[in-house]
């Protein structure tokens, strides 16, 4: 090969590539907003606002949807049009101080209340099966009755108290490598479960049964359970709940509304049908709030388990999305909270709480959709009910303190400067500017005398 005139190897030089493309590749927008989003969902505390944002967010809507579906009923009753409002507000403020108190606590003493509440519950559960005690409502004998219009239902603490309970027993066991043997992750844990969900179907209420199953299954495949002893678990649960439906005209009767148009004969799917109206007359953006139609004696429970309904049709389809992506973000918050932790009992109770809040959403969402049977549960911090909504506002702040606690996190929230130019440890009621933006105007300052300029 030829060399140059001075006996150097020719250079090769790079082949230029067109301004255009690589202008285009950073110009892009959507790239562009893919990154960010990103970086967005990367950040130490994502989950944190993800948890403390949408619950807020889903308990304020909810507030507004229990107001607007639950008027007609209450005037119904003889009672004031804000009457299941004012009582949802009561326990809406308890169970923020609930959830601010378990934001709050350390982890030691969440594991440390596992027990007592584990027995408080189981206890409560029991009283319900006293006569005299107990009561029944809807044909379910699962309420304790607190003195005027005021209705406790155990069952729903029961869900709580399973979740703390099963993940401090794992944890233990796992630190004590103990979960390679099936024995020590079956017992005492699916006993328990079991005994949990007999107090509950003695009661009738299948519904918060599924919902306590799909916690044990939660758990269970979070312990790395394998899938024989999985299947086999999967397996005697549901040959318990065909026994359980084929014995039970009532849920018989339910099962078969499903995907129903017709009310049927007896009006055995009236509640199904009309849910579906509902939904199918709000349309893009709904009739507005306050002008549901379906809410006039046409749709039972539609501030309890059918508000979705009553949502889509005073708020429309964007309305529904909105909600579904709220619980969608709860969700991931959940997951992430549970997949980035160290600590064994985090990741238990994380998982736990995440599968207990998703699972009822969908159960509630897929009832009013027609694609499941009506199981008679609420939507988690949206329905009307202070037994659910108490335990599930506690559950939240279990999320918050778990996402706080991440190591990321705590380092984010330690840097973070208070606002109104105040530095953390100053002492007293001294305080001291932030200096960024008289450096910022040094740096300017001496760049222009450099320049020459004076």
């Amino acid at each position: 090969m030829p060399g140059s005139r001075t006996g150097r190897p020719p250079v090769q030089r790079a082949v230029r590539r067109p301004a255009g493309a690589s202008r285009t590749r950073r110009d892009n927008p959507v790239r562009r907003l893919h990154t960010r989003l990103r970086k967005a969902w990367d950040r130490p505390l994502t989950a944190y606002y993800l948890i403390f944002g949408g619950s807020l967010l889903i308990t304020v809507l909810g507030l507004v949807m229990v107001y607007s579906a639950s008027q007609i009923t209450a005037l119904q009753m003889s009672l004031p049009g804000s009457f299941f409002f004012r009582k949802q507000f009561l326990a809406a403020s308890i169970g923020a101080a609930l959830l601010l108190l378990a934001s709050r606590m350390p982890v030691k003493l969440h594991r440390g209340l596992a027990y007592p509440i584990l027995a408080g519950a189981v206890f409560m559960m029991a009283l319900v099966q006293v006569p005299g005690i107990g009561m029944s409502v809807n044909g379910n004998q699962n309420w304790i009755s607190l003195g005027g219009s005021f209705q406790i239902q155990p069952s729903e603490f029961g869900k709580l108290a399973l979740v703390l309970w099963s993940a401090d027993l794992l944890a233990r066991k796992q630190e004590k490598h103990l979960l390679a043997q099936w024995k020590h992750m079956l017992v005492p844990l699916v006993p328990v479960a079991f005994m949990l969900l007999g107090l509950i179907m003695l009661g009738g209420d299948m519904g918060t049964a599924i919902i306590l199953t799909a916690i044990l299954f939660g758990l269970l495949w979070l312990a790395g359970a394998p899938t024989r002893l999985f299947v086999g678990v999967l397996s005697i649960a549901a040959t318990l709940g065909v026994i359980l439906i084929k014995t039970s005209p009532n849920r018989m009767a339910r099962l078969q509304c499903i995907g129903a148009t017709d009310p049927g004969p007896g009006d055995a799917c009236w509640q199904a049908v009309h849910g579906i109206y509902a939904l199918a007359s709000g349309g893009i953006f709904g009739s507005g709030l306050g002008a549901s139609v379906e809410k006039w004696g046409q749709l039972p429970e539609a501030h309890t388990d059918f508000i979705f309904a009553v949502t889509g049709e005073e708020l429309g389809l964007a309305g529904t999305l909105s909600v579904l992506a709220l619980f969608a973000a709860l969700g991931y918050a959940g997951i992430r909270v549970a997949g980035r932790t160290e600590d064994p009992f985090v990741r238990y109770a994380a998982g736990g709480v995440t599968t207990w809040i998703t699972a009822q959403a969908v159960i509630n969402i897929g009832a009013v959709l027609g694609l499941l049977p009506i199981a008679g549960v609420p939507l988690p911090l949206f329905s009307y009910g202070g037994s659910a909504l108490l335990p599930t506002m506690f559950a939240i702040g279990l999320l918050i303190a778990f996402a706080r606690d991440e190591p990321a996190a705590r380092a984010a929230l330690a840097m973070r400067h208070p606002r109104f130019g105040r530095k953390r440890g100053t002492g007293g009621s001294a305080f001291v500017r932030s200096p960024r933006r008289w450096n910022t105007m040094r740096r300017r300052a001496s760049a222009a005398r450099s320049s020459g300029e004076r």
